[in-house]
C-alpha cells in the first residue's frame, strides 16, 4: 500500500490533465448550445428597440456568456469526472492503479486538488465578472435594451410607499444623506382615492427630513388639470435606505459587496437572513466542484467487463445532479427564511460530502 498522497508524480498529472481537458470541453459544449438558445429567445427584444443591431447582440453575449459559464461550471465538472473516471475504468487503467497498490482516495487525490482549482477560478471568476455582468445586464434590461445612464444608478426603477403616498423613482444615485432621487413621479392616495400626481425630475434628502423636488408639474386627477409646481418637500418619514436598500440584488454583488450591503440592511432595522445565505452561497456554490469527483468516483471502481459501467456512471451522474436539486431546494428555504442561512448554504455540501464518501468507501470493498 502507496501511503504518500501522490505515490506517483506521472499519474497525478496524467490524471489531472484528462480531468481538465475534458471538463473545459464539456464546458465550451454547454455554453455554446446554451448560449445560442438564449440568443434566440432574446433577440427580438434587442432588436425590438430602434438602431439595436449586431453589435448590440455581441454586447449581449459579453454580459450572458458570464452567468452561463458560472452556473453551468459545476454540471461541467461533475460530466468531466464521470468521463474521465469512466475511460480510465474502461481501460483497465484504474485496475493498474490499484494492483500498484493505490487506494481510491490516492486514485481521485489528483481529481480533488484540480477541482479545487476549478473553485477557486470560479470564486474569482465569479466575483470579478459574473457580479459586474449580472449588475450591467439588469440595468441594460431596465431600459428595456436601450441607451445606458453614463452615471450608473445604484437602484433602478424603485417603488416605495409611506401612508397615502406611493413613489415611483426612476434612479437612485447616492448612499445615506447624499442620496438623489431622478425621475420621481408620487401617486397621492392621502384620501384613499388618487388625488393627485406630483412629477419632478429630480429629489434630494432635506436635512430636516424629508425629499426636496426641484420644479415640477402636479396633475389634479378629479379636475383633469396639470399646473406648474415649484419646489416642495414630500415624505417627512421616509428614510434614504428605503430607497437605496429597496431591492439588494445578491447575484449583481461581489462578497464584500453583499457584506457591507447586509451591514446597512441591519443597521435599517430590516430582514437579511436571505442576503446572508446568498452571501454564503458565494462560498459553498464554487466548492461544490470539489464535491464532484467524489460523487462520480462510483464510475472508476469496479470491473467495467461486468457489463455495470454505463450504470454506474449513470449513478454517479444521479448522485450529483440529486446534489444540485437539493442545494437549490436549501437556498430557496433559505429565501424564505425557513432554513437559517448557514444551514440553506452548507446543508447540502456537508450531507453530500457524507454521502459520496459512504458511497466511495462502500464501492472499494
Amino acid at each position: 500500500m502507496q501511503m504518500s498522497f501522490f505515490p506517483s508524480r506521472t499519474i497525478a498529472l496524467y490524471v489531472a490533465k484528462l480531468f481538465l481537458v475534458r471538463t473545459l470541453a464539456v464546458l465550451a459544449a454547454l455554453v455554446l448550445v446554451l448560449q445560442a438558445l438564449d440568443l434566440l429567445g432574446e433577440s427580438g427584444k434587442i432588436l425590438a428597440y430602434p438602431s439595436n443591431g449586431d453589435a448590440q447582440l455581441w454586447y449581449y453575449v459579453s454580459l450572458r456568456a458570464p452567468q452561463i459559464i458560472a452556473r453551468f461550471l459545476p454540471f461541467s465538472v461533475l460530466l468531466g469526472t464521470l468521463i474521465t473516471l469512466a475511460t480510465l475504468n474502461q481501460n483497465s487503467e484504474v485496475i493498474s492503479m490499484k494492483a500498484a497498490g493505490l487506494s481510491a482516495h490516492q486514485v481521485l487525490a489528483p481529481l480533488i486538488v484540480a477541482s479545487l482549482g476549478v473553485a477557486a477560478l470560479s470564486f474569482t471568476f465569479n466575483e470579478r465578472l459574473v457580479t459586474r455582468a449580472t449588475a450591467t445586464l439588469a440595468q441594460w434590461q431596465d431600459v428595456d435594451y436601450g441607451p445606458v445612464p453614463k452615471q450608473r444608478p445604484a437602484q433602478t426603477n424603485v417603488w416605495v410607499r409611506e401612508g397615502g403616498l406611493l413613489i415611483r423613482v426612476a434612479e437612485v444615485h447616492g448612499r445615506g444623506t447624499g442620496t438623489v432621487l431622478k425621475g420621481v413621479t408620487i401617486y397621492d392616495r392621502t384620501t384613499g382615492a388618487l388625488d393627485h400626481i406630483l412629477s419632478a425630475p429630480e429629489a434630494r434628502y432635506a436635512p430636516g427630513g424629508g425629499w426636496a423636488l426641484s420644479s415640477g408639474t402636479s396633475f389634479n386627477v378629479s379636475r383633469g388639470v396639470e399646473t406648474p409646481m415649484g419646489p416642495v418637500t414630500v415624505g417627512r418619514e421616509i428614510r434614504p435606505d428605503q430607497f437605496t436598500l429597496a431591492d439588494v440584488d445578491g447575484d449583481s454583488l461581489s462578497y464584500w459587496e453583499l457584506g457591507a450591503a447586509i451591514g446597512d440592511l441591519k443597521g435599517a432595522g430590516r430582514q437579511t437572513a436571505a442576503l446572508e445565505a446568498s452571501m454564503l452561497h458565494k462560498i459553498s456554490g464554487p466548492l461544490s466542484s470539489v464535491l464532484m469527483p467524489l460523487l462520480g468516483a462510483v464510475a472508476a471502481f469496479g470491473l467495467a467487463r461486468s457489463g455495470r459501467l454505463f450504470i454506474r456512471a449513470v449513478i454517479g451522474m444521479a448522485l450529483g445532479f440529486t446534489y444540485f436539486v437539493a442545494d437549490n431546494f436549501a437556498l430557496a428555504m433559505g429565501n424564505l427564511s425557513a432554513y437559517p442561512p448557514i444551514l440553506a448554504a452548507w446543508a447540502p455540501f456537508v450531507l453530500f460530502l457524507l454521502i459520496g464518501e459512504a458511497v466511495l468507501v462502500r464501492t472499494e470493498e
